[in-house]
């Protein structure tokens, strides 16, 4: 759904309180009168869909997740404590695309610490992870499997498939579902940081398990 720009004749009144409105929503003043419109028109736009998909993420993840407020309607952040000695968080970033024409869209897992071994350890999950994606799914892609591993910072575009004909909710589980299972695979092979090869076998394990259950979402 595309976008141009109006000239509208508003009452000042109306135009006030749509502004008390927008700001209490944390959105803008041209989406807030966008949403309205296309609610009174029932039209679903790209804003109402995330927000729904976005919606249906905060209702599946758990009491392990701070989510962590946004300014754009776009993005939803959230956060989860790893237990390690330098008590670090671990950010998932979802970032949804307007179109959602194929890609719905990309979620990045990212810490920060100044601990090179935590640093370590952290590439080393990543680069297990990485394998395990592009192992299973890249025969999914033609040009392989769209991740990338940077600074720390795993990235990770999520696909509807084509055959597949998904509701906003279906979008919101699968993705929150994805992201629990990242962040119990994350702890667990912190839990077993002794013994590498354990753990990667518990990670190899669990993911196996995920797709077993059926992916909506690649």
């Amino acid at each position: 759904m595309s976008k141009s720009v109006y000239s509208l004749v508003l009452d000042d009144d109306v135009v006030s309180e749509v502004d008390k409105l927008a700001c209490r929503m944390n959105t803008s003043r041209s989406n807030l009168i966008n949403t309205l419109l296309a609610q009174k028109l029932e039209l679903n736009t790209p804003e109402m869909r995330m927000k729904e998909i976005f919606d249906a993420m905060r209702s599946l993840v758990d009491s392990r997740f701070q989510l962590v407020e946004q300014t754009g309607g776009s993005m939803l952040s959230m956060k989860s404590l790893l237990k390690y000695k330098y008590r670090p968080t671990i950010r998932y970033s979802v970032e949804l695309a307007r179109d959602m024409g194929g890609k719905v869209g990309r979620l990045k897992v990212r810490f920060r610490t100044t601990s090179e071994s935590l640093i370590s350890a952290m590439n080393s999950f990543f680069r297990l992870w990485q394998k395990l994606e592009r192992s299973n799914l890249s025969q999914m892609f033609e040009g392989g499997f769209p991740c990338s591993l940077s600074n720390g910072c795993y990235t990770r575009d999520f696909y509807s498939p084509k055959q597949e004909s998904l509701s906003d909710e279906d979008i919101g589980n699968a993705i929150g579902r994805y992201i629990e299972l990242i962040d119990s695979c994350i702890k667990n092979y912190f839990d077993n940081l002794d013994d590498p090869k354990h753990a990667a076998s518990l990670t190899e394990q669990m993911y196996t398990n995920y797709l077993k259950q059926g992916v909506l979402i690649l």
